[in-house]
């Protein structure tokens, strides 16, 4: 897969708080990216970094494979602040000002304004918006010259439930248009529905990078049952990995230190000698595994 954007050792300190430490990270071509983590995190310290908005003490980064350059950076959308347009002004009159102060051609404005939901509102002022609306035509600006990446930060914060959702959507249906999206959020339900590949960032360190799926797949209790149930408990104990066996009508539930597959069980029960006719994950939630990150971390 082509890697999108690379970051190697990125550091940045303000006064006594390292807000960034040492963060490695790889973004490929097409992915949903989310760098997850709570408020103080380093979340948006990093974003400002790849988009030289930030000053990094040490570390370096690379766009689409080189150095960041003038023509890169074009490639390139991103809404990291609160909406800031003209109130007086209609949609298309904002958007025409992004357009002419970044050198753009107006052609694009339409089709960005239909891809956010906006068209039929495009010559309502600005001022009259919900704060959604004026969120996704934030993202409507960002998506002026078809870039190739769009960084988003926070982009539901503050909405309600209605403005959340149609956010939401408006992310998927820009993936689904090829364009690789990274997107910060504290927010874990927001991450695990729209991203693809996550970063868990706490107090500028990283504790885990790779895909959703790869957290969601793994768990670390099972329901289990076999044709002897003494014979089973008695080898579920002998595990490297566990912790704890309760037993309810038959089944026992079993409770592991650490995150196992239903194959490693089933493999296990297998050199025991031990067949299984009831194997039944108790799936983790991301959050769950997030929350014990933070719990394990120890700065």
């Amino acid at each position: 897969m082509e890697t999108i954007l690379s970051i190697h050792q990125l550091s940045k300190r303000y006064g006594r708080i390292q807000a960034v430490n040492q963060l490695s990270l790889e973004v490929g071509k097409g992915q949903v990216f989310g760098i997850l983590g709570p408020n103080g995190s380093g979340k948006t310290t990093t974003l400002g970094m790849v988009l030289d908005l930030v000053q990094p003490d040490i570390g370096s980064f690379e766009w689409f494979g080189e150095t960041p350059t003038k023509e890169s950076r074009k490639r390139i959308g991103a809404v990291i602040e609160t909406p800031n347009f003209f109130p007086y002004l209609s949609a298309r009159k904002n958007l025409e000002v992004v357009a002419k102060i970044k050198d753009y051609d107006y052609s694009d404005i339409d089709r960005s304004l239909q891809l956010t939901g906006l068209y039929d509102r495009r010559n309502d002022k600005f001022k009259t918006y919900s704060f959604g609306m004026k969120q996704r035509l934030a993202v409507a600006s960002a998506m002026l010259n078809q870039p190739e990446v769009m960084i988003l930060d926070e982009p539901t914060n503050g909405l309600d439930p209605q403005g959340i959702a149609q956010v939401r959507e408006l992310i998927k249906k820009i993936a689904r248009e090829g364009i690789t999206i990274i997107l910060a959020s504290h927010l874990l339900d927001e991450v695990q529905k729209i991203c693809n590949h996550v970063a868990v960032l706490n107090k500028g360190n990283i504790l885990f990078s790779g895909e959703v799926h790869e957290v969601l797949a793994v768990s670390d209790s099972f329901e289990l049952k076999a044709n002897d149930p003494a014979a089973l408990k008695a080898a579920i104990t002998e595990h490297p990995a566990f912790r704890s066996v309760t037993e309810s009508d038959g089944i026992l539930l079993a409770v592991f230190a650490e995150l196992v597959t239903p194959g490693e069980i089933n493999d296990y029960m297998q050199q025991k000698k031990i067949t299984l006719f009831h194997l039944a994950e108790r799936k983790r939630t991301l959050e769950q595994h997030f929350l014990e990150l933070l719990k394990d971390d120890p700065s």
